[in-house]
């Protein structure tokens, strides 16, 4: 007999099917930010491992100061607290180590393949599937990485048509959220693992080059001083992209925290 799949998310019945204990679940039906409200508990202590998880967003936030509201029943907006014991510079890693988590977890709970375009979107035909966004506490005592999926929408405004996708709109049918957001955390917790492992991307380059939507494609390198266009080749074991300009035929590394990176001939 097929489950029965609860218009709302179940934190217990995500509890239940992690195959670790490595994450505690804390759920509000609304919140203004599962990233707020993460950074709020890990000022008071919350241990590594501690997840936020919201029914909706109020004001979700997302990079560069955009923010937005997740409606009721549609999506997954979760944060983690992390506590890893690592040089600042690299905190920036796990943005990307987030997005391989986030699309093998939605792979293994929907059966939908993804690709990620970096460093910090999961998606689908070229559309957005999923956003990442990691925030730092004073002095990196504590990670937040943030993570919202599209899941049951099926209509984005017309603005985001062309650029969004969901779940749904991707299979057909409704997505358990609670199978989503338990495959994320499994995921993302053996990369977590290698991460720490070397402190940087070593073990988990060939896993992210393999799902990489910019590798091989035409961008363009928006920055302050120098915008330039050329062809991204992958990623440094830093989690930096490897772009090779048009103008000069030098290969750049390119700092996620520092540019944007836009596909030429679309959203990819």
């Amino acid at each position: 007999m097929e489950e029965q799949v609860s218009a709302r998310l179940n934190a217990d019945r995500i509890q239940n099917m992690l195959q670790t204990d490595r994450w505690t679940i804390h759920y509000m039906e609304s919140v203004d930010s599962t990233n707020n409200w993460a950074r709020r508990e890990a000022e008071k202590g919350a241990p590594e491992g501690s997840v936020y998880l919201a029914d909706m967003q109020t004001a979700g936030k997302g990079s560069r100061g955009r923010s937005w509201g997740s409606p009721e029943g549609t999506s997954i907006s979760m944060s983690l607290v992390l506590r890893p014991k690592i040089e600042l510079s690299r905190i920036s890693m796990l943005t990307l180590a987030m997005g391989l988590g986030a699309a093998d977890g939605i792979r293994a709970a929907t059966g939908m393949k993804s690709e990620i375009k970096w460093p910090n979107d999961v998606v689908c035909r070229g559309r957005k599937l999923c956003g990442i966004l990691t925030e730092m506490g004073p002095d990196g005592h504590y990670v937040v990485p943030g993570i919202g999926i599209n899941v049951n929408m099926d209509q984005f405004p017309q603005e985001l048509a062309d650029k969004a996708t969901s779940v749904f709109l991707e299979t057909g049918k409704r997505g358990d959220r609670d199978r989503i957001a338990a495959g994320v955390l499994e995921s993302f917790g053996r990369y977590y693992n290698r991460f720490l492992e070397t402190g940087d991307l070593t073990g988990l380059m060939d896993q992210y080059q393999a799902i990489l939507a910019n590798r091989g494609k035409k961008v363009r390198v928006l920055n302050q001083t120098d915008p330039y266009n050329g062809t991204a080749l992958g990623i440094d074991r830093f989690g930096e992209l490897l772009v090779k300009r048009d103008d000069t035929g030098k290969t750049e590394r390119v700092f996620a925290g520092e540019v944007s990176v836009r596909g030429i001939y679309g959203y990819v």
